[in-house]
């Protein structure tokens, strides 16, 4: 059955959902390793190990498993090569996914106010969202170190929505991971889950998203003026 739930404001995660982060994160990846004399990965492992914040992922590389943790003084001198050597090439190759920034538009010209609320600390965030020409098109931006509990704490979301002035009711989260999901469910905002992202392959209709959509642009085909239409299935093309 088709629910129209209104909406005010759509919160959007940025990894593996406005932009594809991958590439410049898998190049200071190997950086990193390389600093150690260790072998290269690929950026398809890289991609498995993104979204649970950079401390992870280096954990992850460093090991070469999902929770592998490394001695503490390797992770430390690993941890600071990453930060370093992320932030000299922040913006080398990544870029909006396809219909992001015309989506981004229209839906502000429909009057929604967007935020973006990301797990990435603010040093990278909001130069990220500058280089790309997107941070203008955000009203509040919320980053991983902005508020003490990262998603998938609904705390992050919450203080968005304060920010902007807006209930948390009348928000909607857009998101590509297990961790956005459990996130808007605990804020019990209605989230969308675009297929694309950084979620090693989950299942997440399972996860029980309000929807998913297979590209960004899909977003449109769900807005009737300030809401959004929950098919707890897909949109398609």
């Amino acid at each position: 059955m088709t629910a129209l739930i209104p909406a005010e404001a759509i919160l959007i995660d940025l990894d593996g959902t406005l932009i594809d982060t991958a590439p410049d994160l898998a190049g200071a990846t190997n950086r990193m390793l390389g600093f150690f004399g260790m072998a290269k990965v690929t950026e398809t492992e890289v991609r498995r190990w993104i979204g649970n914040g950079v401390p992870r992922l280096v954990k992850r590389a460093l090991t070469g498993k999902m929770d592998g943790e490394p001695e503490a003084g390797l992770f430390a001198r690993g941890y600071s090569q990453f930060m370093a050597f992320y932030a000299e090439n922040l913006c080398l190759k990544s870029r909006p996914y396809p219909g992001v920034v015309e989506t981004l538009e229209w839906l502000r010209e429909e009057e929604f106010t967007l935020g973006c609320v990301t797990n990435k600390a603010a040093d990278f965030t909001l130069p990220l969202l500058e280089q790309l020409g997107l941070r203008d098109l955000f009203a509040s931006v919320v980053s991983g170190d902005t508020t003490p509990r990262k998603k998938p704490s609904p705390e992050p979301l919450l203080y968005a929505a304060a920010k902007m002035g807006v209930s948390p009711s009348s928000c909607i989260l857009v998101g590509d991971s297990e961790i956005d999901i459990r996130a808007a469910h605990s804020a019990r905002m209605p989230v969308i889950c675009v297929t694309y992202g950084y979620n090693r392959g989950e299942d997440l209709n399972a996860l029980n998203p309000a929807v998913t959509v297979d590209s960004f642009k899909q977003i449109r085909q769900l807005v009737i003026h300030r809401g959004v239409i929950s098919t707890n299935g897909r949109a398609t093309e």
